[in-house]
């Protein structure tokens, strides 16, 4: 059986460099620290600590022995600390970086559902399409769409996300729907931020470079580009769910329909987070259905 309050008082010694002062630090005596150190040298049946009147010195068992007690006990220290966050209230600024459109309909409302519990915080929001460096730029969460490069950011999964390539009625009545990835050379498929489109073909994901005479970096434009009947795009679900549902928009190539991109958010990795983000985290996956994301 271990004893841990030895442990503790040896590790206090030598972090301390003396018996009285590990004594003052753990609230005892300094004779007490002294007894916990020799019975816990007397169980391991080795000598850990020369005493003389003016120092202390470790032995080479007890260097070793130290270095492994330091991170144990560094490890308890880190636990105490993590419950006691836990049990805190979030406050000063969060500040949250998402897409626009998804963000201004799905994130937002979010947003201001956990300001209205804990009014004591301050949030700052910015919705944008270009790729923020959420650790340089200050952000606390960013939220993204896709798959993930490699990264040392933190990332939790908020909800499915399925790509659709998506025409206008009128755009169909004057060119024949492509059935195979092939024939999209002869269509005009309007771009976004991207030069390509993406597939799963055959268990493989694919990236198809298209062409076609409008690029632009909104989703919002783009959709509206296709309703006008310019050409094809392919967009996210949420932009065209009420287009298809209504019957403005028809829905091609849906057998190579790339369904395994996501939503996430993502935050930097930190030793010990910060409760604002650890809650505020936690609410929006428990949260994203309610704005109807999934």
């Amino acid at each position: 059986m271990q004893h841990w309050d030895r442990i503790e008082a040896f590790v206090e010694v030598v972090r301390r460099g003396s018996f009285a002062e590990a004594a003052r630090h753990l609230s005892v005596s300094s004779s007490h620290v002294s007894r916990l150190v020799a019975r816990l040298e007397t169980q391991l049946s080795t000598q850990l600590l020369y005493r003389t009147t003016r120092q202390l010195k470790l032995t080479d068992a007890g260097e070793v022995y130290f270095d492994h007690c330091a991170h144990l006990f560094d490890g308890f220290q880190e636990a105490l600390q993590a419950i006691g966050d836990y049990q805190r209230r979030p406050t000063g600024v969060l500040r949250v970086t998402c897409a626009a459109t998804f963000g201004e309909r799905y994130i937002a409302p979010l947003v201001n559902a956990f300001l209205q519990q804990h009014p004591q915080l301050t949030v700052n929001q910015e919705f944008t399409n270009r790729r923020v460096d959420i650790v340089n730029e200050g952000f606390d969460v960013a939220i993204r769409a896709g798959a993930l490069p490699d990264s040392s950011l933190i990332a939790r999964r908020l909800c499915s996300r399925r790509e659709y390539v998506v025409g206008s009625v009128d755009y169909f009545q004057r060119y024949p729907q492509p059935h195979t990835l092939e024939e999209l050379a002869g269509h005009n498929c309007l771009l976004g931020s991207a030069d390509h489109w993406q597939f799963d073909m055959d268990g493989q994901h694919r990236h198809l470079r298209v062409h076609g005479n409008w690029r632009g970096n909104s989703g919002v434009a783009l959709l509206d580009a296709v309703q006008r009947g310019l050409g094809l795009a392919q967009l996210p679900d949420y932009y065209v769910q009420s287009g298809l549902a209504e019957g403005r928009l028809m829905s091609v190539l849906d057998q190579y329909a790339c369904t395994h991109t996501a939503v996430w958010v993502v935050y930097p990795r930190h030793r010990h987070l910060s409760p604002k983000v650890r809650q505020f985290v936690d609410f929006l996956v428990d949260n994203i259905d309610t704005v109807g994301a999934a």
